[in-house]
C-alpha cells in the first residue's frame, strides 16, 4: 500500500472533523483533518509541498493520531499532501519530481516575493519553477482560501530533508520574534538546528510571514545524508524526534507572550 493509499484509508475512517481543502487540476481532492481541543492556538500544519518529500505525509498521520490521544490544548488543522498528483508522479517512477502535476514547484508559487528567488526558473517541470504568476496553481489558491478562513496563529511547513528549522522573512518585529521563539522551542525537542535562509522566495511560510504577518516555521525532517525519497523504515525515527512538536507549541503558554 502506498502512501496515497494510507492517506485515503485514513481519511474514510477518520471520525472528526475533516474535509478538502480544495482539488487540484486533474481532480485529485486535498484532504485537510481537523482536532479541536480549545480555540488558542490554531494552528496549520501542511506537508507534502513538494512531490518526492512524502515521508511527511506518513508522518503527519502518526502525529494527528498522537495530537487526538495526548494534545490538552489547541486547535490544529493538518493537510497531510498538499501536492497528491506530484506524490503520485514520484510513485510512478520519478522518484525525484518536485513538482505539482503539471510542472509548477508549489513552494515557489505564492505571493512573497514571487520571481525573486535565487533558484527560481522559469522554465516548466525543471525544479523550482515558478508558474506564470503568484497562486497560478490550484493547490496553492486552496491552500491560501483555506489559511484565510482559518486565520490560524501560526502556521507549520513540513519538508525533508536536513534536519533544520527556518523562521523568517524579510519581516521584523513581533512575528519575527515569535517565529524565532517558537523554532527555538522545536529545536528543544527535536534536535535540529535552527537556521536563517538566503536567497528563498515565493514559499508557503513566506507568504504567511510576509502577506499575513502571520509567525511560521518550516521544518526540515530526515538525516541529510539520506536521499529523496526518504523511505518509511526512517519513519519512526523521525516521528520520535518530531513527536513533542506539537505538545510544546500548543501547551507551552510562555512561549505565545
Amino acid at each position: 500500500m502506498d502512501v496515497l493509499e494510507e492517506l485515503s484509508l485514513f481519511y474514510r475512517d477518520y471520525k472528526d472533523e475533516k474535509g478538502y481543502i480544495g482539488f487540484t487540476d486533474f481532480g485529485t481532492p486535498i484532504p485537510y483533518f481537523a482536532v479541536h481541543k480549545t480555540a488558542f492556538p490554531t494552528i496549520i500544519v501542511q506537508y507534502s509541498i513538494h512531490a518526492r518529500e512524502y515521508i511527511s505525509t506518513y508522518l503527519a498521520l502518526r502525529q494527528i493520531k498522537d495530537y487526538i490521544l495526548h494534545g490538552k490544548r489547541g486547535t490544529v488543522y493538518f493537510i497531510p499532501a498538499l501536492n497528491p498528483d506530484g506524490i503520485k508522479i514520484c510513485l510512478q517512477g520519478s522518484p525525484l519530481y518536485k513538482a505539482n502535476g503539471k510542472g509548477v514547484d508549489l513552494n515557489v508559487n505564492f505571493d512573497a516575493l514571487w520571481g525573486k528567488g535565487d533558484s527560481n526558473s522559469n522554465i516548466k517541470g525543471q525544479s523550482d519553477y515558478i508558474g506564470t504568476h503568484p497562486f497560478s496553481e490550484s493547490e496553492t489558491k486552496a491552500i491560501r482560501e483555506f489559511t484565510l478562513a482559518v486565520r490560524p496563529n501560526l502556521t507549520i511547513s513540513y519538508h525533508s530533508k536536513g534536519e533544520e528549522i527556518y523562521y523568517e522573512f524579510i519581516k521584523a518585529g513581533r512575528v519575527l520574534d515569535l517565529s524565532y521563539k517558537f523554532a527555538k522551542a522545536v529545536a528543544r525537542v527535536t534536535g535540529y538546528k535552527v537556521k536563517k535562509i538566503k536567497g528563498s522566495a515565493g514559499g508557503y511560510k513566506d507568504w504567511c510571514i510576509y502577506r499575513l504577518n502571520v509567525p511560521s516555521l518550516t521544518i526540515e525532517v530526515g538525516e541529510d545524508s539520506l536521499s529523496h525519497p526518504i523511505g518509511k523504515e526512517h519513519l519512526n525515527q523521525i516521528y520520535e524526534k518530531n513527536r513533542q512538536v506539537l505538545k510544546v507549541l500548543t501547551e507551552k503558554r510562555s512561549l505565545w507572550k
